[in-house]
């Protein structure tokens, strides 16, 4: 089968590797027809993450069953799934928990909890940006989308991971009817935050980036643009709040946040939040820090190498600011946000500004890695089905 395979840093190839098959009696088989290229993924593309050469590429995944094993009691060969980007087994301590995003049996290293499709430090497992993937634990993990699967796939792909993950970082920021929310980045996953604080009633959602094309895509969809290479994001929040800052806030950026002349700072974003929102507000952090960045040292410094960042803790502390952290449980949010798009009411694949078949995938990644103007959301259809 065809994929999109890391040779190196910055060096993806699109070639033939081993078939996905069925390895244990839970497993199902999917044939990928769309998957998506996450800001994430240019961690690892950036050579700034332990991900090996040879390995696929690809945790937003959405296809076709057309195999299930033995075990497989509830999904159906023929069905259309989306496929979270935890990999969870559904009957450990977390995931009874609904951690999903912390599986303890899925996760080969003992000190260590969660797994992912195509993901560094998160298990063996291979990517979707492929023509077939194995999915562990079928029944638990592939949610069943309905008949207009097919033709709004570029809505439902979204599920796999930026939706729920948007979601997630306005549920630890806790965001409610009527919030001053501000979200720090304009990427897919900031502008899935903006939108489901909108969905959610935010009365105002800002959102921050110095990237023009991304801005307008958050203004499109009822958000307040701030370019943080023009203005101070504390102040125009505070002069719009008479003084008080946003009720709340979401980072969705991560650990390679930089400014608008490309200079790099991890502290960038939080340090940010920490002074726009008010006293006792809440902050949800859903952009990617990591404990080693291989290429850390040189970017920023030895410190940011290790995963330390440099906040203003003691100004979060003197505020009273709550912050929570971490990848979103994707099974949490899935099926309901899934049924407001089936229902009408969410339409996420506004976010999308490519659609290409697999073999293009290479020039997509030096294209979204650029940030390119108007290479907001990348989707590849490994069966060239747009």
């Amino acid at each position: 089968m065809k994929a999109a395979v890391y040779e190196g840093p910055r060096n993806v190839t699109v070639k033939d590797v081993p078939d996905a098959k069925i390895e244990h009696p839970c497993d199902i088989l999917v044939r990928i027809t769309t998957t998506n290229i996450c800001g994430s993924d240019l961690h690892m593309y950036e050579g700034r993450t332990s991900f090996q050469a040879g390995r696929t590429f690809g945790h937003e995944n959405l296809g076709q069953v057309i195999e299930v094993g033995p075990a497989v009691r509830k999904v159906q060969v023929g069905e259309y799934v989306v496929l979270p980007f935890n990999i969870a087994c559904g009957f450990c301590k977390n995931c009874e928990r609904g951690l999903t995003n912390y599986c303890l049996t899925m996760q080969p290293e003992p000190d260590m909890a969660g797994a992912a499709f195509g993901f560094a430090d998160m298990g063996p497992y291979q990517g979707g940006q492929a023509e077939f993937l194995r999915v562990p634990y079928g029944d638990f993990n592939a949610l069943r989308l309905g008949e207009d699967g097919v033709e709004r796939q570029n809505d439902y792909v979204m599920l796999a991971d930026i939706f729920p993950t948007g979601y997630h970082a306005t549920e630890m920021a806790e965001v409610k009817p009527g919030d001053q929310t501000v979200v720090f980045g304009a990427g897919p996953v900031g502008l899935m935050a903006a939108y489901s604080a909108l969905l959610k009633g935010a009365g105002r959602v800002w959102v921050v980036d110095h990237q023009p094309d991304r801005l307008r895509v958050a203004e499109s969809i009822g958000a307040l643009p701030i370019n943080c290479a023009e203005q101070d994001p504390a102040e125009v929040v505070k002069e719009a709040t008479l003084g008080l800052g946003a009720d709340n806030g979401c980072e969705c950026v991560g650990y390679q946040a930089h400014d608008a002349g490309g200079h790099e700072d991890a502290s960038l974003t939080l340090n940010g939040l920490i002074g726009t929102v008010r006293f006792t507000g809440s902050i949800g952090v859903v952009g990617v820090f990591i404990p080693e960045d291989p290429g850390g040292a040189e970017a920023q410094n030895e410190m940011e190498a290790h995963g330390k960042v440099p906040i203003d803790y003691g100004l979060m502390w003197s505020k009273g600011q709550r912050m929570g952290t971490g990848q979103a449980p994707v099974k949490r949010y899935n099926r309901g946000l899934r049924d407001l798009i089936a229902g009408g009411r969410a339409e996420p694949g506004f976010v999308v500004s490519h659609e290409l078949d697999l073999d293009r995938a290479p020039n997509a990644y030096e294209h979204f890695d650029a940030r390119d103007d108007g290479w907001t959301k990348v989707v590849l259809h490994p069966d060239g089905s747009h």
